[in-house]
């Protein structure tokens, strides 16, 4: 079988990472006479295509003790995903196990009936899927989502059920879990849905838990409680974890191995001390290097403000920086700042700016009537080229201030200005300007953008509505836009379906900048990517501020790539603005005990800067031993 990278269960123990696959399989130094709760050996997975097969995964090998937590790391298209459906048997059609095992408490799972199979899934194995906006009934109230799984085991009866779905919420980490069983999937915000994804996955109490990208919906904070509710079980019950991230930050904290996957294959495994502390493979060393931190800004990102200077060449990185990516990337750890910016700046007229927001939700007889405050009272100003942050935790409104901003929705009380003007209760033609001044993009370029229209048909859109120019300028305009946002001419007749999701997120913000707008509101427009692409995106964002000097409302619960990006940025939490000034003031000095919460909560500070810093470490040294 070709593709097989994995050691013999014998590879010796004293090579840290060893052939790749060899830190799992060899064990500990006194092997367990029972097996292991989880192992994966020699696993290949093709996908049969009109173009014929495509090899997903290739002699993959790895194990699960229990109690213990394996990531399983890379980027899209590296073939995790397909492992861990593999492992709780939820392939798509067109998906085959051509070879392998994969062993639960020492049985083949590949060979056991299907009826079998489903008796374990929800009892023995719990699979957290990625997304819940596909995953979860949408006629059905979460609660009973959450019951159906102890009824169909026989674990409780109806009235049982209730109750200890009611739990499984609280412990998952959804505020008033009592008026949220009660309601549907699309009355919850994207985070909360994912808290119910993981209920679902650990009311049964399985044995296993295989969690694709369990967090990556989640703020922060609401992830430490997940992973703490998560380590928790692992550590008490005796549960072992395969948990699938991008984000190496969760994978440093929380797992004892990390196995990391590059095109079907796992190129590196071992602790987290090895794999990130002394990568040896050059894909995990550039997924390290493409890894947001908190300690770096994107300087060329940012378009100098009023009054302040450019770099000489802001476009060059340190290469040896303890955060510096590969070299020809363009992080740098300098911004451009002074006090005269403030004070020219403040002369300026916000292209975006809400005062005293307030906005308000009916709530629902069944989720105990009256109303829910979105919004309080909250302001800010967006001035020209620069880019403010809205961060905060997921129901916090921050996706409700920009459905306000961009005039998708009503406000209860407060203004909305673009340019100046108010455009709160603009109708018509008023309306129309505004929206084509102050465009935005969305989180998901897999929801957002038809998958059916072709690339030209979704960019050129905005100019048709607009009715202008003619069909063959239209085109001119497309191609042209996707030349800024670094993506062939050639793409214009190919369809969103076609496209990767890096592709697909240039497209939205080629879309978004056909009517050249004065600011485009972000809503979380990396938070779906992988690192590296995360990278590609943001540094061509910055670019776009650089060459437009357009301004950004930047909405994000990543505050490694707020730091990166914004000039200023917004701290909310129930609605409320509770701190707000300069990026780095807010960051690094914060104020308000809950900004202190968001910056301690953020995974894997430690280790990535211990992995950066052992990084520069080496570099130097191998530098010096070159020296004459």
């Amino acid at each position: 079988m070709s593709g097989q990278v994995s050691a013999p269960a014998s590879a010796p123990a004293s090579d840290p990472v060893g052939t790749p696959g060899s830190a799992l399989l060899s064990g500990r130094a006194h092997a367990p006479v029972s097996p292991p709760l989880l192992r994966v050996v020699d696993l290949a997975v093709e996908y049969r295509t009109r173009r014929g097969p495509v090899h997903a995964v290739r002699g993959v090998s790895l194990t699960v003790e229990a109690g213990q937590t394996v990531a399983l790391v890379g980027e899209s298209g590296s073939g995790k995903s397909t492992t861990a459906h593999a492992v709780v048997g939820l392939l798509a059609p067109a998906a085959h196990v051509t070879a392998g095992r994969v062993e639960l408490d020492g049985r083949d799972l590949l060979t056991a009936p299907r009826r079998e199979l489903r008796a374990l899934r929800g009892l023995r194995v719990g699979f957290v899927p990625q997304d819940p906006t596909v995953s979860l009934n949408p006629v059905v109230r979460v609660g009973e989502q959450v019951a159906e799984v102890l009824r169909v085991h026989g674990l409780a009866d109806r009235r049982t059920a209730r109750v200890e779905a009611v739990e499984a919420l609280r412990r998952a980490g959804l505020p008033d879990p009592e008026v949220r069983a009660q309601q549907y999937p699309h009355e919850l915000s994207g985070g909360m849905r994912q808290r119910v994804l993981i209920a679902i996955a650990m009311v049964a109490g399985p044995g296993l838990l295989v969690a694709d990208e369990p967090t990556s919906a989640l703020d922060v904070t609401v992830q430490r409680q997940i992973l703490d509710h998560l380590e928790h079980v692992t550590t008490e019950t005796g549960t072992g974890a395969l948990l699938v991230t991008h984000d190496l930050g969760v994978a440093a904290d929380r797992a004892q191995q990390i196995v990391v996957m590059s095109q079907g294959v796992v190129v590196e495994a071992g602790t987290p001390d090895e794999v990130l502390g002394r990568p040896r493979h050059p894909y995990t060393q550039a997924l390290l290097a493409a890894a947001p931190s908190l300690r770096t800004s994107r300087a060329h990102a940012l378009r100098p403000a009023p009054g302040e200077a450019a770099p000489a060449d802001a476009r060059l990185a340190d290469a040896s920086s303890p955060d510096g990516p590969p070299v020809g990337s363009s992080r740098t750890d300098a911004r451009p700042a002074g006090a005269a910016s403030d004070a020219a700046a403040s002369a300026l007229v916000p292209v975006l700016e809400v005062r005293a927001l307030v906005k308000d939700f009916a709530l629902s007889r069944a989720a105990g009537g009256g109303t829910l405050r979105a919004v309080d009272g909250l302001g800010f100003r967006v001035l020209p080229g620069r880019t403010v942050a809205l961060v905060g935790e997921s129901g916090s409104g921050k996706s409700t201030t920009a459905r306000l901003a961009v005039r998708l929705a009503e406000p209860t009380s407060g203004q909305v200005l673009v340019d100046g003007a108010d455009v709160t209760h603009a109708r018509g033609r008023a309306l129309r300007e505004a929206r084509r001044r102050v465009q935005v993009v969305y989180q998901n370029p897999y929801a957002s953008l038809n998958p059916g229209w072709s690339v030209e048909e979704l960019v050129a859109d905005p100019l048709r509505v607009a009715r202008e120019g003619t069909r063959r300028t239209r085109r001119d305009r497309a191609a042209e836009l996707l030349d800024l946002v670094a993506l062939p001419a050639s793409a214009l007749g190919r369809r969103a379906a076609e496209l990767s999701g890096g592709q697909r997120q240039r497209v939205a913000i080629a879309r978004a900048l056909a009517l050249e707008p004065a600011a485009v509101v972000l809503d979380e427009p990396v938070s779906a990517l992988d690192v590296s692409v995360q990278a590609q995106v943001l540094d061509l964002l910055a670019d776009l501020q650089a060459r437009l000097g357009v301004s950004y409302l930047f909405i994000s619960h990543d505050l490694a790539v707020v730091r990166q990006v914004a000039h200023d940025v917004v701290v909310m939490r129930r609605g409320v603005a509770v701190e707000q000034g300069p990026v780095e003031r807010v960051l690094t000095a914060p104020e308000h005990p809950y900004t202190a919460e968001l910056l301690g909560a953020v995974p894997g500070r430690r280790a990535l800067a211990a992995a950066a810093a052992s990084a520069t470490s080496d570099a130097a040294a191998a530098a010096a031993g070159s020296a004459p």
